[in-house]
């Protein structure tokens, strides 16, 4: 296999489980050092720590941060983290897969609340800025570098529990177009992902999880719903230097799920 990011250091907010994580393997399958936040209980941690085990196979630097990337008062000390770890090693790749909203409905007991609308924006959306932008202040983004994020079809499709993260996810790909434009003298490129609908723990989470698996299905020309190792291998092109002329786009890989 050839290894093309080989001396090439990446941080992937949210890379325990899920997209971040066959993210993370794939990215490290072609020689790239990561750092990897994530927010875990005790209890789960020997799974998690399993989990990156694969990845230090993978004979790459591994750092593991277990912290809630979406805290903005944790910012500061997440960068000096990163800086002490780096030793002025400059960061290649941004991956933003943070999974941390409120799936509440708008009617019934249960409410969303505007908090609940706040926190979900702030944490699935802005924060892709806030660490873009503190990132680059600290001079720490390479030249040529790359900022990844994931959005889903929620960005224009409304699902019943689902509101504030389908406006987190508008808000994460406003912010991408703007880091694609704004970012653009610096040399770093934006872009998001648009996954099918793939069978992670946090679609577990959705209040029409079942429904939402059958419906995908029999709309996929494919049959089969999207998998983790679909969107790392999206991320893992994306990352390419072939890729530095594609920027600001919100790319689907759904296997043409979108068509139906």
């Amino acid at each position: 296999m050839v290894r093309e990011f080989e001396g090439k250091y990446g941080i992937i907010l949210g890379g325990s489980s899920g997209l971040g994580y066959a993210s993370a393997l794939k990215l490290a399958q072609h020689g790239m050092n990561l750092i990897i936040f994530y927010r875990a209980s005790r209890m789960q941690l020997p799974e998690i720590e399993e989990r990156f085990s694969k990845i230090k196979e993978q004979n790459i630097s591994l750092f593991t941060i277990n912290t809630d990337a979406t805290r903005e008062d944790r910012l500061d000390s997440n960068i000096h983290q990163i800086k002490e770890l780096l030793e002025n090693q400059p960061i290649y790749l941004l991956l933003h897969s943070i999974s941390k909203g409120n799936l509440k409905p708008m009617t019934g007991e249960s409410v969303l609340s505007s908090g609940d609308f706040q926190q979900t924006i702030y944490s699935m959306g802005i924060s892709l800025y806030s660490w873009v932008s503190r990132l680059q202040q600290e001079q720490l983004f390479a030249q040529p570098a790359r900022v990844i994020s994931f959005t889903s079809e929620g960005n224009t499709k409304p699902m019943i529990g689902y509101a504030a993260v389908s406006a987190a996810k508008a808000t994460l790909e406003a912010i991408n177009r703007n880091i694609a434009l704004e970012f653009a003298p610096f040399n770093i490129t934006a872009n998001c992902i648009q996954a099918g609908v793939t069978d992670t723990e946090s679609l577990k989470r959705i209040p029409m999880y079942d429904q939402l698996k059958s419906e995908s299905l029999k709309r996929n020309p494919n049959q089969r719903l999207t998998m983790p190792e679909d969107v790392a291998n999206a991320v893992y092109l994306l990352a390419r230097k072939e890729s530095q002329w594609m920027t600001g786009n919100v790319l689907k890989v759904d296997g043409g799920e979108f068509l139906q």
